[in-house]
């Protein structure tokens, strides 16, 4: 039999539960959020009073850890609508074609990770946008640019300003650092 590029058909109910969009998305937020958990994990918790630097991010893990599992359910336990006794999950032989996006937005994640500390907040933030524009093929140029300067101006408002955060907004020696 020759191997041809047709997706193959699969009745599973279970595999259908699987596979629907609520499902997946419930479990990329619980995999988000132990990910969140474990890497925060040295992080001192601290007390309602008195939060620590972990408190924050623990906090939101456990939330988003609870939203992705009543999404989960929600998808596992949804009604196929009346007359879908005969939809096919189809599974493809290939890989998606959006597996380059993908990585464009691990990148911009990691460069900005890598960038925070010794070039700050800014030079941080226009790689994170750039970078990521790349994940989409129709982005006007200007469009990254508008997006870079409102993101800065954002975190900055919200970081800096509101929750006073100690972070490097500039490189060293720029002659505008705060």
């Amino acid at each position: 039999m020759a191997n041809d590029n047709r997706p193959r058909s699969v009745k599973s109910p279970l595999l259908k539960a699987l596979t629907r969009t609520n499902t997946l998305a419930g479990l990329m937020f619980i995999a988000v959020a132990v990910a969140g958990l474990w890497f925060g994990r040295e992080l001192n918790f601290g007390t309602a009073r008195r939060m620590g630097a972990g408190f924050m991010p623990q906090m939101l893990c456990w939330f988003l850890m609870g939203l992705g599992a009543i999404v989960m359910l929600q998808g596992l336990f949804e009604r196929d609508p009346p007359g879908a006794a005969s939809i096919e999950v189809e599974i493809a032989d290939e890989p998606p074609q959006n597996l380059l996006s993908i990585f464009w937005v691990g990148a911009s994640m990691v460069a900005f990770a890598l960038l925070i500390e010794p070039f700050g907040l800014v030079v941080a933030i226009a790689a994170l946008v750039l970078i990521a524009s790349f994940a989409y093929r129709g982005i006007r140029w200007w469009e990254t640019i508008l997006t870079a300067v409102f993101m800065t101006a954002l975190c900055w408002a919200v970081f800096v300003l509101g929750l006073g955060i100690s972070v490097k907004v500039w490189p060293e020696g720029m002659p505008w650092t705060f």
